[in-house]
């Protein structure tokens, strides 16, 4: 089994039912084959789209639902973002682990919300900070009761439309947290750059997988789709669902 490994994978908004059963029987399919538990994840609200015309998702309500159907059905873990504080208590009601949007990691309100559901909080570092940044939002989740706390790296910025990863902070955020995970596709976006829309290379995301072994990294997140150029958020940046088992093979070697 390889239960020290933490995998995170879904697509980046909730499109319908009939996507997300598609996904998780594939991630069934390879928890089986590999002895993993790949955590399901997808987005019922995309609050920070580039344009307000962006499709953001279901909303909270229904989101949570078509999530619970999916846990209930497949027996997958369940990770999705919340942007508000309101947000944390009914969603952490399916939800076994709570994700910060890197933009929001500083929010005090918001990690204090999501620590006193006593979920798993799962931080991603802001595109603006060092990995040694991190430890000030893993304090604040730690001092209001709740020690399971994640730190995720997704880059940082690189002048404009673009990112960079600087992979000691993975090393770095490591003496904040005993689960450091590499988002190895929202690492290869190139924010705003596709006319209103993010773009990514998702040719890329194999490498930003090994190259986070090598640094330490102990989870990996991916967002996968059956047809990413046909996605309604991030496709540029998604992996292929047909192409995500060659790339957790390379990671468990």
């Amino acid at each position: 089994m390889n239960k020290n490994i933490t995998f995170i994978a879904g697509p980046c908004v909730i499109e319908s039912m009939e996507m997300l059963e598609q996904v998780a029987a594939e991630l069934v399919r390879l928890n089986s084959a590999y002895g993993l538990d790949i955590i399901f994840k997808a987005s019922f609200d995309k609050a920070n789209r580039t344009s307000i015309h962006s499709y953001r998702g279901p909303g909270m309500e229904q989101g949570i639902k078509m999530l619970a159907d999916i846990k209930d059905k497949y027996g997958l873990k369940i990770l999705t973002d919340i942007h508000e504080s309101y947000q944390a208590q009914p969603v952490s009601e399916v939800a076994d682990v709570l994700q910060i949007p890197a933009f929001l990691c500083r929010q005090t309100d918001l990690l204090v919300a999501a620590a006193k559901t006593g979920k798993t909080v799962n931080i991603k570092k802001a595109q603006f900070l060092s990995g040694d940044d991190m430890q000030y939002p893993v304090q604040k989740v730690r001092e209001s009761g709740n020690d399971n706390v994640w730190l995720t790296e997704r880059g940082n910025i690189y002048g404009y439309n673009n990112l960079a990863v600087d992979f000691r902070n993975l090393v770095d955020m490591r003496k904040y947290a005993d689960t450091v995970i590499m988002d190895c596709t929202h690492s290869v976006q190139r924010p705003g750059a596709a006319g209103g829309k993010t773009g990514g290379n998702r040719e890329f995301i194999p490498a930003m997988a090994m190259a986070a072994k090598a640094f330490g990294a102990n989870g990996y997140f991916f967002e996968v789709h059956p047809d990413p150029e046909k996605a309604l958020s991030d496709g540029p940046n998604m992996l292929y669902l047909k192409d995500f088992e060659s790339v957790v093979k390379n990671l468990i070697d």
